[in-house]
């Protein structure tokens, strides 16, 4: 549906080393057939050229400086000194996490300019990988709502049309990698912030389980880190770096996570998958939405799976209800301060004080509710994997959107009531916490993208990772349908 496949083979006026997989990119790196110097200058180069399309990257290192390091990565090399696959890669870490040296912003006018004095524990580990930060890649403010514009750096526009939505809240990495300004990329989601971004900018992000990527706290949360690319196996690799025991999360995955690194070729026919829809007409979808999303179900036919609709009744919207506590409250404990000071309360925009207002407004019954309401959605859900080895759902309700609004006020003919609602099909797993991917669907009749969740059971990212390998395998859209500015 849309665009034909073959469409977007890469023009010859784009460097051959950006267009590389990460992992073929490494192994060129390894086996010094290619300097990091080099890599480095042709991203820098292709970021020049590329970002002011979109601006998915902001608060860039100096160029001389970030040449100085891929140097003496190269150093490294000679002397045998090899840190790990992402050696000499350049990466943009979203600027909802610290990265040492460089600012958090995170969309706000009061945080902008602030430096984080140490990494995150993720961007650490791609750092001791051997990755190179060469910057910040864009969010909404605060990271609230798929849609990435602030008063610091402005909108990030989708690669397919520069008048729509890159998504959010990782759109600024979502809008780099498909541009291939960056071979791999982190992000985080507490909503669908790995998930609807990727959708909307024809790429891969991976929603892991809670404690997969390690992260300080006794409260599993809602959000969470994880990475983005444009294959599965870098997906995978990328995965292989950020995941991991730390001794700074008490509630961490001890699993080994060099799993994740081996080959991801594994048998899938007979796998029973069940398809969720719209949940039997419970959430309004734009017209093509679904019908671009069911083509994805041939493919996983394609390929031996079994695609069965799921049937059984689901408390959908009782699970949208414990969603808005645990948004209220996760998101109101972290502004509220900035909230009840006059001098800065005027400076967080709407969707903030929406959160804020209702995490002031909640109790212990609020509390207890929320708590209650996620194992209640947890035990349906996990009820669903009796009869299914993955469920599949639409990753967005709605194509890319016109750039110009705040967020969609309706979609198929229905009012959006939050800032949100129109995302919610990503928000049940979410709060679930089984792992997801996005993986690309297709087209829609006005050549914009669309992706579908694949949905495993908790814990199960190593055979989501191979099921959607496969899918790749049978489909390769990332590969066959390049964005406009590159073809």
């Amino acid at each position: 549906m849309g665009i034909a496949p073959g469409a977007g083979l890469p023009s010859s006026r784009i460097s051959d080393l950006v267009l590389l997989d990460a992992v073929e990119l490494s192994w060129l790196i390894r086996r010094r057939e290619v300097s990091c110097a080099e890599v480095m200058r042709t991203y820098l180069d292709h970021i020049d050229r590329f970002n002011p399309l979109v601006n998915a990257i902001v608060s860039r290192a100096d160029d001389e400086k970030l040449l100085e390091q891929a140097a003496k990565r190269d150093e490294e090399l000679a002397r045998g000194e090899y840190k790990g696959w992402m050696h000499g890669f350049p990466i943009a870490v979203k600027d909802l996490a610290d990265a040492e040296g460089f600012p958090t912003s995170k969309g706000s006018p009061i945080l902008a300019g602030q430096t984080a004095d140490d990494d995150e524990i993720a961007v650490r580990r791609m750092r001791d990988a051997g990755a190179i930060v060469i910057g910040k890649t864009n969010v909404p403010e605060f990271g609230l709502g798929s849609h990435t514009f602030n008063r610091v750096f402005g909108t990030t526009v989708n690669p397919f049309d520069p008048s729509r939505s890159a998504g959010g809240s990782s759109g600024g990495a979502a809008a780099a990698l498909s541009l291939r300004m960056l071979p791999v990329a982190d992000g985080s989601d507490f909503m669908g912030s790995l998930r609807n971004p990727a959708a909307f900018c024809h790429v891969l992000g991976l929603r892991p389980s809670f404690g997969r990527v390690p992260k300080p706290g006794f409260l599993s949360e809602p959000s969470v880190a994880g990475p983005m690319a444009r294959t599965v196996r870098d997906l995978a690799m990328l995965l292989s770096t950020m995941a991991g025991p730390d001794p700074r999360a008490p509630l961490g995955v001890e699993q080994d996570p060099a799993v994740f690194a081996e080959p991801l070729e594994h048998r899938v026919d007979g796998l029973r998958i069940g398809w969720l829809g719209d949940f039997g007409g419970y959430l309004p979808t734009e017209p093509g939405v679904l019908a671009v999303c069911a083509s994805a179900l041939g493919t996983f036919e394609e390929i031996g799976c079994v695609v069965e609709p799921v049937e059984r009744e689901l408390p959908v919207e009782q699970a949208w209800e414990t969603f808005l506590l645990w948004r209220h409250w996760m998101t109101g404990q972290t502004l509220h301060e900035l909230h009840a000071d006059e001098s800065t309360r005027a400076s967080l925009k709407p969707e903030a004080v929406f959160e804020v207002e209702g995490y002031l407004r909640m109790g212990v019954r609020e509390i207890a509710a929320a708590l209650t309401g996620r194992d209640e959605w947890h035990a349906h859900v996990a009820a669903l994997f009796d009869d299914y080895d993955f469920l599949v759902a639409p990753t967005a309700q709605i194509f890319p959107f016109d750039a110009a609004l705040r967020w969609p006020s309706e979609v198929g003919g229905r009012t959006m009531d939050t800032y949100h609602r129109w995302m919610e099909t990503v928000a049940p797993w979410t709060l679930s916490g089984h792992p997801v991917i996005n993986l690309p669907a297709g087209f829609g009749a006005a050549d914009l993208p669309m992706g579908v969740q694949l949905i495993g059971p908790n814990h199960g990212e190593l055979d989501l990772l191979r099921l959607a390998h496969a899918y790749e395998r049978a489909s390769d859209w990332v590969h066959r349908v390049l964005p406009p500015p590159l073809r």
